[in-house]
Parts: C-alpha cells; sequence; structure tokens
C-alpha cells in the first residue's frame, strides 16, 4: 500500500473511531435531539417531555452524566420552520432523534435517513412513508402510533350514548396538520352510517374556521362533533371547548386534556404514556439496537374521561352505569 493511501486510510478510521466507540460505550456521553410539535410554553406538552426524561432515567440515562438532549419546539404547521429545525438538530449530530406528530417526522426524515429517529403521536407510518410495515420499519425509523385508526367508530358510538338525540355528526380536522384524515374519516363514515347519523366533514384551517364549524353544528338540530388527533386543534383546544359550550354541541374529544378544561368527554391513547415507551426504544436503540429490527408498536393504554358538569350544562343525564366505565369522572 502506498504511504499516501495507508495515510488516509488511517485519518478515516481516526474520523470513525470516536462514532463506533460511541455507540458500544453505553456508559459514555450520548446525545439526542428531539422536535416536539407544539410550543415550549405549553404545560401538557411540557409533561410529556417530563414523562420521557423519568422514562429514560429509570433506564439509567441521566443528563449531564450520560446524555445531553437538545430540543427544537413549536414545529408543527410552518414546514419552512420545522426543515430549519430538523437542520439544527442533526447539525449537534445525536445518537438519536426524537420526534413528536406527523408533520415534524415528516420534516426530520426529509433531513436524514441515516440517524436512528423514534417517533410518538404519529397515525399512519406506513402511509406516511416512515417505515415500510410496522412489523419491519425497515429503515431508521421506528416508534409509536397514537391510536388505531377504527377508534372513530367509538368516539360516535360514545357521542350516540352520551347525547342519543344527535342525528347529525360533524368531524373536525385541519388537512394541513392531518395528511393521514382519511384513516379516521373512513372508519366515522362507517358507524355514523350504521347509527343511522347524518356525517359530515368539518376541514378547518384557521381559528375562524372554528367558529363557523362548531356555530354550524349549533344550528343544525341535534347536532354534534368528534374531534380527532391532530395538532392544530390540540393547540387551539380552549377556544374549541368554549365554542362548543356556547353553541350548546355535544362533542367527544381523543386527549383526556379536553375534559380537563371543560369538554363533554374524551376516549384515547395516554400520550404521556407513549413517551414513557418512547424512551425504551431509545434505551434499546443508544445500547446497539437498529430502528428497522424495533417494530412499531400501537398504545395499549386507553383511557375515558367524563366531565359532569359540562353535561349538565348541555342538559345531558349520563347514565351511572355510563360513569362507572370511565376511568375518571370529572364533576
Amino acid at each position: 500500500m502506498r504511504r499516501r493511501e495507508f495515510i488516509a486510510l488511517l485519518g478515516g478510521a481516526a474520523t470513525a473511531w470516536p462514532l463506533a466507540a460511541r455507540a458500544q460505550q453505553p456508559g459514555g456521553m450520548r446525545r439526542i435531539g428531539v422536535l416536539m410539535a407544539h410550543a415550549e410554553n405549553d404545560p401538557e406538552f411540557r409533561a410529556y417531555v417530563a414523562a420521557f426524561r423519568n422514562g429514560l432515567e429509570k433506564l439509567g440515562w441521566t443528563e449531564a452524566r450520560n446524555i445531553r438532549i437538545d430540543f427544537r419546539w413549536g414545529a408543527l404547521d410552518d414546514a419552512e420552520a420545522r426543515k430549519r429545525s430538523a437542520k439544527e438538530l442533526i447539525a449537534w449530530e445525536p445518537d438519536l432523534i426524537l420526534t413528536q406528530n406527523t408533520p415534524p417526522t415528516a420534516s426530520m426524515l426529509q433531513q436524514t435517513r441515516s440517524i436512528p429517529v423514534v417517533f410518538v403521536v404519529v397515525a399512519d407510518p406506513v402511509g406516511s412513508g416512515f417505515v415500510e410495515s410496522l412489523a419491519r420499519p425497515g429503515g431508521n425509523a421506528t416508534g409509536f402510533t397514537v391510536m388505531e385508526p377504527t377508534i372513530s367508530g367509538k368516539w360516535v358510538e360514545l357521542l350516540k350514548e352520551i347525547a342519543p338525540r344527535v342525528h347529525r355528526v360533524a368531524v373536525l380536522f385541519n388537512p394541513a396538520t392531518t395528511p393521514y384524515a382519511n384513516i379516521y374519516l373512513n372508519p366515522f363514515k362507517v358507524a355514523a352510517a350504521s347509527f343511522g347519523l347524518e356525517a359530515v366533514d368539518a376541514p378547518v384551517h384557521s381559528v375562524s374556521d372554528l367558529e363557523f364549524a362548531v356555530a354550524e353544528q349549533g344550528r343544525t338540530p341535534n347536532g354534534g362533533l368528534v374531534v380527532i388527533p391532530d395538532g392544530f386543534l390540540n393547540v387551539y383546544r380552549a377556544e374549541i371547548v368554549s365554542l362548543a359550550a356556547r353553541h350548546h354541541v355535544p362533542a367527544v374529544y381523543p386527549w383526556r386534556f379536553f375534559p380537563d378544561i371543560g369538554g363533554l368527554l374524551s376516549y384515547g391513547s395516554d400520550q404521556r404514556d407513549l413517551f414513557r415507551l418512547a424512551a425504551t426504544y431509545v434505551d434499546r436503540i443508544l445500547r446497539g439496537a437498529k430502528p428497522s429490527e424495533l417494530p412499531v408498536q400501537a398504545p395499549v393504554k386507553y383511557e375515558l374521561v367524563i366531565n359532569l358538569k359540562t353535561a349538565k350544562a348541555l342538559g345531558i343525564e349520563v347514565p351511572l352505569s355510563f360513569q362507572q366505565r370511565a376511568d375518571e369522572v370529572i364533576e
């Protein structure tokens, strides 16, 4: 071998060695990037990050001791901001990146197909092109889906059960932040038909659209509302709950933070639990597992929450048997 070639080979090995050594040494300082869909000043989503940190600590990963976590927040509905945040995190050369929600995950995977990515709160990872299949992701990404698409049928069932007079039900979503909307819309329409309900799409693009969509259901005799998992709707949850109360519309939501602030009823997965579960995949990847070999998992914990004060304001009498099925009843 020529001396120049030997030096070049040696230099390349020296460059690669720290990364390889770092991957083989779980006890060394590791770096994790986190791309969050929502704003840092939202306490709900800071709590999810706390659950993630807690999950890591239980597995032996403590910040400033053997891991460093870099965050970028508020990457939901601005494509340029998502792209910029993704590039900034990648520039730190992290061992792994955690992403929340579908649009931020899409932006991250547009920037890297080599750094391992663990996603959470993603509705349709196969349809979105994040993985080849749930059982065999095949690339650099894996993670946890938000909830089964057929759950939209359960939302219709719960709405009809708690508000039997409902005859027309609209499904609320923002097309820009729910490219996966059809996986919920199709089961929703099938379920509505099975209960003899008129099903209506209610796409919104702005806060003013929210006012119109909810008011329209209020003007419709016996109208009801189903809110699907949508980062945009999460951001404006207080406005949606207030509008539903003002227009006297019974509504079913996917997350418990809606009834916590006055929504009628929610049924869905526990996002804190998803972030805790994500810590287990982060741990496995940092210890040498490949994302391509870790199957995408669906939530295992669902919760039903009812706000009786809101039900009373809507003139709804919630049967005791219904209350007893709930994980929590807010009075």
